[in-house]
């Protein structure tokens, strides 16, 4: 595996993804809400930054990509459907395309539903998924633009990824979303274990991501519904809960 992705914090519950390649050394941050915490963990690595991977144009994953781009030279990527509303874009993508990152590529999945033009990244060569605010640990994204169906949609997208795959989501809402889970799947004992351990990294303020996927296939009830209907039905109850 030649990337690695640690989490970076900013605001209250966001956090930015470092990416790590291997081979060459080239770095890259996901969604940066703030440039200053990117700054600061550059500095400690002793490294620059080489891309800004945008996943939707919410303020609270791209306020930072300006002053990033002014430090660094950095390259932006981001959905061509929706460069309209995104920081500047030096790399237009859509579904499918495979991204240059050193020796490693991303492949970008069009996962709308809490934004119409929302993309995620699939990195294999590191076993990384990079869901923004499509997939949660826990949880799903809110519906801000798209629709039920369009959600259940994107989120069968992941599918076909390994068990294995590195779940980093874009924000720290695990220990909420399970109280929601567990009120609609309490017999799940995957899930009671998972909240347990979720319940302990947040005493010690540590994070509760990455997650695998396979974990969250066995406690994720927005995963685990089969059905357009049932799905709907959860996001409703969990905007009401």
């Amino acid at each position: 595996m030649t990337v690695t992705a640690q989490a970076i914090p900013m605001l209250s519950d966001n956090y930015a993804w470092l990416l790590t390649e291997s081979v060459t050394g080239k770095t890259g941050i996901v969604d940066p809400a703030e440039a200053a915490p990117v700054i600061a963990a550059l500095d400690r690595l002793g490294r620059k930054l080489d891309s800004i991977f945008l996943t939707h144009h919410h303020d609270d994953h791209v306020a930072g990509t300006a002053e990033l781009v002014e430090k660094y030279h950095a390259t932006v990527v981001g959905n061509g459907a929706d460069a309209h509303r995104l920081p500047p874009l030096d790399v237009s993508v859509h579904e499918g395309s495979l991204v240059e990152f050193g020796a490693a590529r991303l492949r970008v999945i069009e996962t709308p539903g809490h934004t119409l033009g929302h993309i995620s990244y699939y990195i294999a060569d590191g076993g990384i998924l990079l869901p923004g605010d499509t997939l949660f640990s826990l949880g799903c994204g809110r519906l801000f633009e798209g629709t039920p169906g369009q959600m259940f949609k994107s989120l069968a997208k992941y599918h076909d990824l390994p068990d294995e795959t590195l779940v980093c989501a874009a924000h720290e809402y695990t220990a909420a979303n399970a109280k929601f889970a567990l009120s609609v799947d309490p017999e799940n004992e995957a899930l009671q274990a998972r909240a347990e351990e979720v319940a302990a990294l947040r005493q010690r303020n540590l994070p509760t991501l990455p997650v695998t996927l396979g974990e969250e296939r066995a406690t994720n009830p927005f995963i685990r519904a089969a059905t357009e209907e049932e799905f709907a039905r959860l996001r409703a109850a969990k905007d009401r809960f």
